[in-house]
């Protein structure tokens, strides 16, 4: 076929189908004009406080004069996902919007764990997390601070505030998954039929892309066809479809989960469903949720399909303090961080939370 005989092709009626060819060549002429560093992720200013291997602990700029500040806040990511989804962009950033209120904060950013981190057991994490904590308290001089877990963190922070009640001042846990045999979702059915054993003791750790694609039957159509079809529609909005590429950049961006670490976390939780039976041990020490003596506030997104909301909610039942506090947030488990209505409603509850108790 030449150039001179060529026709569009025929969809609904002629208007659709240049208005196809039209969005098709805009999307072309965006995607080529987009450098790496306008999908830049995580950008909020922070400084480097600590390293073990490829552990690292930041230490996000303050914005509020030194005598506004909150104490300390230590963000406990999970292992399963990078840390920057909580600072995807300026206008989406749970980090930046905390800042403005007056949180001094800290993370942890697991890294991307290597062939000899297959031997890293769950255990070890919790010292990384106890490490962290201790710097922190070193460097403001103070006895206790707060922990906010997000997701596995959270599971990382109740361990971590049970074996150390004296601690940690105030406990946040965000989207956390407690009472394993409640969660119904997708992901907790496969994880109680997988051969962990077999998994791991064949592939050490556990490929990034294992994790992924497990996320990703979720909803195959939804989140394998339908939002790239979407996509187009994205051409003509040139902000919007950075934040795509952005969120696209951290789905794909899965570290391998160290394999030991893997074992403990799907056999003794999802499988064995210990943290709310009482026998979920570290290192021969028994985890005692009842040991939570401290305030504990509990965030959970009603359609949550990653932690099943029931599983977060339980934590209730379990945990040993009468200053307990859940909020609830009509999103799911990715719109904790990013959701504009999120964005204005749950920095301000944690931070006045934490004003009260501090």
């Amino acid at each position: 076929m030449t150039t001179s005989n060529w026709q569009i092709p025929h969809f609904a009626d002629g208007r659709e189908s240049r208005d196809f060819v039209r969005k098709l060549l805009k999307g072309q002429e965006v995607l080529s004009e987009l450098h790496a560093a306008d999908i830049d992720v995580g950008t909020a200013p922070k400084d480097m406080v600590y390293r073990a291997g490829h552990v690292t602990l930041y230490r996000y700029t303050p914005v509020k004069p030194a005598e506004m500040l909150l104490a300390p806040v230590v963000i406990v990511y999970g292992l399963v996902s990078r840390y920057y989804m909580i600072d995807l962009q300026p206008d989406r950033s749970l980090v930046r919007r905390l800042l403005d209120l007056g949180a001094d904060l800290y993370v942890i950013d697991w890294g991307y764990p290597t062939r000899i981190d297959r031997w890293a057991t769950f255990e070890d994490y919790i010292d990384y997390v106890a490490d962290c904590c201790d710097i922190v308290r070193e460097r403001h001089r103070i006895d206790s601070l707060n922990v906010l877990g997000i997701c596995q963190g959270g599971v990382f922070s109740l361990c971590y505030a049970a074996l150390y009640p004296q601690r940690v001042k105030n406990l946040i846990t965000m989207v956390t998954p407690v009472d394993f045999a409640a969660d119904t979702s997708l992901i907790a059915r496969l994880a109680r039929t997988l051969d962990v054993d077999l998994l791991v003791d064949s592939l050490g750790n556990v490929p990034g892309s294992f994790m992924h694609e497990g996320f990703m039957m979720r909803s195959l159509f939804g989140q394998n066809i339908q939002k790239y079809a979407n996509l187009m529609d994205l051409f003509d909005e040139r902000e919007q479809l950075v934040t795509f590429l952005r969120m696209e950049k951290w789905i794909y961006d899965c570290p391998d989960h160290p394999g030991e670490a893997f074992r403990k976390w799907f056999k003794d939780c999802y499988q064995g469903n210990k943290l709310v039976k009482g026998t979920f041990e570290l290192d021969g020490k028994r985890i005692s949720l009842r040991s939570l003596r401290m305030p504990v506030l509990n965030l959970y997104g009603t359609q949550d399909d990653i932690i099943d909301p029931p599983s977060s909610i339980a934590l209730q039942a379990h945990v040993g303090t009468s200053d307990y506090t859940v909020r609830s947030f009509p999103v799911g488990h990715i719109g904790m961080y990013v959701s504009s209505k999120v964005q204005r409603e749950l920095p301000l509850a944690l931070t006045e939370w934490l004003r009260a108790r501090c």
